[in-house]
């Protein structure tokens, strides 16, 4: 595919085509700027997905508790666990209780003890999921004393205080991919900038000759900052295609965890949008920093 015929911007008049080497992809800048655009491409997407799997983890955890009955009395474990499931259900904050279901318990046991667990061998508490109103004012304290007061041995665990740890992580890790693209990005500034100043350096005499005959800082800087621009866009889209060619293999790795937070961890739509710009915003960063040293050389030579 040829690019410049398909962004006028970037089609080099055969005139000053000879200013800078014709041949596409027969500098070294092409393929930094893909390296850089891969790794660019691999950062945002972790980041994204991230963050997406934050927000997941967030709401499927934020109000939800665990009720735990500890009684080694079957048949008073029965009785707590109605009586908690009943007046638990009456408070305003709560949304829906539900108790779970023995063979549940046992099926979350079996990696550790087997098939042959039962009630009579080992006392399991009951176990009660309880999930509260996300516009209520959740008073867990409210909670807590309600528990108490129907059984001394149960108690609440809070989902959200177990993983987080995890939800901090997450973040701290959002905001180092965060960190690598704005460098990513530094670096392909300071990247054309070498290379700016290095083919002025090179056609010093030709840029002289140029504006002895009447050519302009602004056309010459044109001329460079269309071929830097045409190579940093077929660059940054060699390693945009790496890059996803990466991240499907990756999703492939995800998917077979099959685990709910490994089917959150996704860039989502609005992140693979973003990633889709990346070429484009590459470019654009490139062609004015190209534009900005040319110009600045050019009015050092006068």
């Amino acid at each position: 595919m040829k690019f410049d015929t398909l962004i006028p911007f970037l089609k080099t008049p055969p005139s000053d085509a000879r200013l800078l080497p014709e041949g596409r992809m027969s500098g070294p800048m092409p393929w930094v700027i893909a390296i850089m655009m891969f790794l660019t491409v691999l950062a945002a997407a972790t980041g994204f997905s991230l963050a997406s799997a934050a927000r997941g983890l967030d709401s499927d955890l934020t109000g939800r508790l665990t009720v735990q009955v500890v009684e080694a009395n079957p048949e008073k474990r029965k009785r707590h666990t109605a009586a908690l499931t009943r007046e638990l259900g009456q408070l305003s904050a709560v949304e829906s209780v539900r108790p779970v279901p023995d063979s549940e318990t046992a099926a979350m046991l079996k990696p550790w003890f087997g098939d042959d667990l039962t009630g009579n061998d080992l006392p399991v508490p009951a176990l009660i999921d309880v999930s509260l109103k996300s516009n209520a004012a959740v008073d867990l304290a409210n909670v807590r004393q309600t528990v108490r007061a129907v059984s001394t041995n149960a108690r609440v665990d809070e989902h959200a205080q177990w993983l987080a740890p995890l939800a901090r992580l997450l973040g701290s890790l959002k905001w180092i991919a965060v960190m690598l693209v704005t460098l990513m990005g530094i670096a392909l500034a300071a990247t054309v900038v070498l290379v700016a100043r290095a083919a002025l350096n090179s056609h010093r005499q030709t840029i002289e000759v140029l504006h002895l005959l009447g050519s302009t800082d602004a056309q010459v800087a044109t001329l460079f900052q269309r071929r830097i621009a045409l190579d940093a866009l077929l660059g940054s889209t060699i390693g945009l295609g790496l890059a996803l060619l990466t991240l499907l293999l990756l999703k492939y790795r995800f998917s077979a965890l099959g685990s709910d937070l490994a089917a959150d961890f996704g860039p989502g739509w609005f992140g693979w949008l973003l990633i889709f710009l990346l070429p484009i915003i590459g470019t654009a960063v490139a062609t004015a920093a190209a534009r900005v040293t040319v110009l600045n050389a050019l009015r050092k030579m006068l």
